[in-house]
């Protein structure tokens, strides 16, 4: 490795291993509050604008995933459709609500909102939909970072029900190069995607015990296709992305 490579590797190792114990209370909560919801045939709903919707890609249909995951998918507020006026949409205020509706949230349904920054308009919006609705808010999002750029703005920490607050800096990146001013080498997608899969596993190990994991298998191994065609079928009608 050179010596930036391992730095990347050393820094982002090292924050996971701080979170395991930073983040054992409240991603206990999370799976609780998700685990009810599943029990109570419920969904959990991922949300993010710019490169957090990755999270919401992370859980669908994936294989090793939970089948009551659903990805709030739009692509204005994401990257594909133009980097550049996805940055405008997701701070102009009015925008999710209509976003949001289409996916028929329910009372008793979970909502994960990633938001690195957590003062841009559309992350708080979904917050105060879903809290609106009666719907759980569970936020991913970094308090060291909404916290010196809220400037008297609401945070989406402030009106969620349960914070995994994620450890980063303000703006993410976490390698200095030297002489340049500038940094490199983000980190909130790995952090995410890790904390976001260890606490569906933790509420699918509990699922487990009675039967009731509604977990996809990857298409390739035996007996996925039946598997999967099953799960798709029971959950497609409130998943419109699958």
């Amino acid at each position: 490795m050179t010596d930036i490579t391992d730095t990347y590797f050393s820094n982002l190792i090292s924050r996971l291993e701080e979170l395991k114990q930073t983040l054992a209370q409240p991603m206990a909560q999370a799976a609780a509050v998700i685990l009810d919801a599943a029990r109570g045939d419920k969904r959990v709903y991922v949300f993010g604008t710019g490169h957090s919707h990755m999270l919401a890609e992370e859980v669908h249909y994936r294989a090793g995933g939970l089948a009551f995951t659903v990805p709030v998918l739009v692509g204005s507020a994401m990257l594909h459709e133009g980097a550049v006026i996805s940055s405008v949409y997701e701070r102009t205020q009015g925008l999710v609500r209509p976003m949001l509706e289409r996916y028929g949230m329910q009372p008793g349904d979970v909502i994960i909102i990633a938001s690195n920054s957590g003062v841009n308009a559309a992350p708080i919006e979904a917050a105060d939909y879903a809290r609106e609705i009666g719907a759980k808010v569970i936020a991913i999002t970094s308090i060291a970072y909404s916290s010196a750029i809220a400037n008297g703005r609401r945070r989406l920490a402030d009106v969620a029900d349960v914070v995994l607050d994620n450890g980063l800096p303000p703006g993410d990146a976490v390698i200095d190069l030297e002489g340049t001013g500038l940094r490199v080498g983000p980190v909130s997608t790995a952090v995410g995607v890790t904390v976001i899969n260890a606490i569906f596993a933790e509420v699918a190990s509990e699922l487990s015990k009675s039967g009731d994991a509604p977990i996809y298998l990857s298409a390739n191994m035996p007996g996925a296709a039946e598997i999967n065609q099953k799960l798709v079928k029971k959950y497609r009608p409130r998943n419109p992305h699958l």
